[in-house]
């Protein structure tokens, strides 16, 4: 007599899907609007741009759209960086990580659908700005009866847009280094403003650095590009440069760190 053994399938049996990219990207956007900070920061892109564009309006001697995305600019500057920032650092500064890394194992891809949530975030800011700038630059020209110009042609919008995102990864990385908010933020205004600093001041002092500045001082190849001018192949061997020397590689220390950091 045969003895035959019915195997039931259970759930566990079944092999699962993992969790679609779309859906881990689609998550991180929802993240960031979903704290009382995060939805202020993304929506005061929408007011600052319109109060720089009223500004430039008013007291620009000469208006026109570069001198509307110069005023655009310094806000742009300054916001994206943080959104970038609080991106990665809201698994830990608001204790979610355990749930996060519990549901998605992989904190590579976790991290990676935050990049593209923050590249969407930046590019998405960035056609607001430049929206909101060509209104003003139409309702101003019309107001001050002049002719309306249009002095930013697509290759300098495509490195004014280039530059913030490069922003907006400086605050990424160290995000991903340092995985608070807080410090993060100092960090970012430490470097873009303190080492700046102390590396313009060593190159008007010291010669010798003054061939040596461009290819690691990552704010001289960020403002190059908000220029306007055509880079040359050396400028953006000096981009390169830099990138490496602040993103890629801090970045890729970083996802190490990250990857072996307990989560509480």
């Amino acid at each position: 007599m045969t003895t035959q053994t019915i195997r039931t399938t259970t759930s566990a049996d079944r092999a699962i899907p993992p969790i679609p990219t779309s859906r881990l990207t689609a998550v991180e956007l929802r993240k960031m609007f979903d704290t009382r900070s995060g939805f202020w920061l993304l929506t005061s892109i929408g007011i600052l741009s319109v109060v720089a564009t009223a500004a430039a309006v008013i007291f620009a001697p000469e208006l026109s759209y570069e001198t509307l995305a110069t005023a655009l600019g310094f806000p742009m500057t300054l916001i994206l960086p943080m959104i970038a920032i609080l991106a990665v650092t809201s698994e830990w500064s608001q204790r979610s990580g355990l749930t996060t890394f519990t549901l998605v194992p992989s904190r590579g891809r976790v991290i990676g659908a935050k990049a593209i949530a923050t590249v969407i975030v930046g590019i998405v800011s960035m056609l607001v700005a430049f929206t909101i700038g060509a209104v003003g630059n139409s309702v101003g020209s019309a107001l001050a009866g002049a002719d309306t110009v249009w002095n930013i042609g697509p290759a300098h919008a495509v490195q004014i847009v280039l530059g913030n995102l490069m922003g907006m990864a400086i605050g990424f990385t160290l995000g991903v280094v340092l995985r608070n908010s807080a410090a993060a933020i100092v960090g970012y205004f430490a470097l873009s403003f303190v080492l700046s600093g102390i590396l313009v001041l060593l190159a008007r002092v010291r010669e010798w650095f003054t061939d040596l500045q461009p290819w690691i001082d990552w704010n001289h190849t960020q403002i190059a590009l908000f220029e306007g001018r055509t880079a040359s192949a050396q400028e953006w061997a000096q981009l390169g440069s830099t990138t490496m020397i602040w993103i890629i590689i801090p970045l890729a220390i970083g996802l190490v760190l990250l990857r072996r950091s307990e989560v509480k």
